[in-house]
């Protein structure tokens, strides 16, 4: 298990512009770019349906389509 102490994560936008990875845009400037071979639910979107993302709660996200109702963390994303 992966522990983030004493460290204010939130999410400020996400991105799929880097071909095969998924980009989470940290609102204290850092960046993370991931596989989305690591997330094979996010892997299998389309593009428009990639658009569909919203953040819950600072460090959770989703996508809003009936076909995934999984929510993701950003922990998840930093402790691969």
């Amino acid at each position: 298990m992966c522990k983030i102490e004493g460290i204010t994560v939130k999410i400020r936008k996400i991105d799929f512009s880097h071909q095969g990875k998924m980009g989470l845009h940290l609102e204290d400037g850092r960046q993370l770019f991931v596989p989305l071979s690591m997330f094979p639910d996010i892997k299998r979107l389309t593009k428009e349906e990639q658009k569909k993302w919203r953040v819950l709660d600072d460090i959770y996200f989703d996508f809003d389509i009936p076909t995934l109702s999984k929510v993701f963390s950003v922990e998840e994303a930093m402790c691969l």
